[in-house]
């Protein structure tokens, strides 16, 4: 058996395009304790996700955490999962399907998109092995977290490498590293806050809450913590915020290390305890609702909320497949595909000139044999 993967069927006249990979963390098959099972424990092995010496944590790890929280995480995926499946999946197919109709719009010149996991279905694998047997010889990874994290975005992209790493004709990459000042996107966040404060009013105060990581992969060189803080002050000067309006917190802390702060269930508590008349949560980190934020921050954070005081709570949903999103990765892909991708393209000229390769390749055969 071969090492490298098996290649896609090829001829000189087939015509090559470009490849947008859509790339983004995973979900479980289905909210089963099995289905959770095999979907932490790949996501927990990730070395990018915990940095705990590996002898130490497979112990942890396959003899009590997989063991345990496959259970009480089903338990939670169940509370969110819709009749199409994960929101994740059913909002990440959503993106795939507008960007792709919107691209085609603006790219005149062969293109395809794929949806590829770092964990879970679709494999990153299973995208790139769609994407090459569709003749694409040049592929964007487009990860959909705005902010670069290690544990994330480089995550993903770890994902991509192993699959090149077994690939026999490796396609031209392309990567993006993160979009979180860019003003599409940046404009689409704050369209989609004054659309929620259209509709229910604006609170007493609004919080930014991204996803946490340990305060040691700041120290370490990670950019992750900068950026959340630089799209959070992008974002309240897009809404015309003042300082006292608005603030920046990091939720889903994990263990006993000190984690980014200020911690979201710490400043949801205190904000309570002030009596504050309402805060809206957004989460700017996340191109698609998911678990984090729909059981976490929608349920979680209004119980420790109101539980402590607080009188209104909203949690203003991610960008999902709103049209400005969509807008928004529409021209940050474009953006990318610089040379790659074009606006004006003749079918018949291009249909000529791989008629022209395949009879050279026909005729360079027959003179060989």
């Amino acid at each position: 058996m071969s090492y490298y993967r098996d290649e896609p069927p090829f001829q000189h006249g087939d015509q090559l395009k470009v490849g947008i990979l859509l790339a983004n963390l995973g979900t479980p098959d289905a909210p089963t304790a099995p289905a959770l099972k095999r979907y932490l424990g790949q996501f927990l092995m990730d070395r990018r996700i915990v940095e705990i010496p590996r002898a130490i944590w497979c112990w942890i790890l396959h003899l009590i955490i997989l063991n345990v929280r496959p259970k009480k995480s089903a338990e939670k995926y169940a509370s969110v999962w819709t009749p199409e499946g994960s929101p994740l999946m059913v909002y990440a197919q959503a993106q795939k399907a507008k960007l792709e109709a919107s691209l085609r719009q603006q790219i005149a010149s062969p293109f395809a998109v794929e949806l590829g996991m770092s964990y879970g279905n679709p494999s990153m694998a299973s995208a790139i092995a769609k994407l090459k047997a569709q003749h694409c010889d040049r592929i964007l990874v487009f990860p959909l977290y705005p902010q670069y994290a290690a544990s994330s975005t480089a995550a993903s992209l770890d994902a991509v490498w192993r699959t090149l790493l077994r690939t026999r004709n490796v396609p031209a990459i392309r990567t993006i590293r993160h979009y979180h000042d860019h003003p599409a996107y940046i404009r689409a966040l704050a369209e989609s806050v004054r659309a929620h404060w259209t509709k229910n009013g604006k609170p007493s105060k609004l919080i930014m809450s991204f996803h946490g990581v340990p305060k040691f992969h700041l120290m370490k060189g990670d950019p992750y913590h900068c950026e959340c803080m630089k799209t959070g002050r992008l974002l309240a000067e897009a809404l015309g915020l003042e300082k006292s309006e608005y603030q920046v917190a990091f939720q889903s802390r994990f263990g006993k290390q000190e984690w980014l702060k200020p911690y979201l269930a710490e400043t949801l508590e205190t904000l309570g305890k002030q009596k504050t008349a309402r805060v809206d949560v957004i989460c700017p980190g996340f191109s698609s609702d998911c678990l984090e934020t729909l059981e976490e921050i929608a349920m979680e954070g209004k119980q420790i909320f109101l539980s402590n005081g607080g009188g209104e709570y909203h949690y203003i949903p991610a960008l999902n497949d709103q049209a400005l999103w969509i807008q928004a990765m529409t021209e940050i892909a474009i953006e990318n595909l610089h040379g790659w991708a074009h606006a004006e393209w003749d079918v018949d000229a291009a249909k000529q000139e791989a008629e022209l390769r395949d009879q050279r390749a026909k005729a360079m055969s027959a003179q060989q044999n």
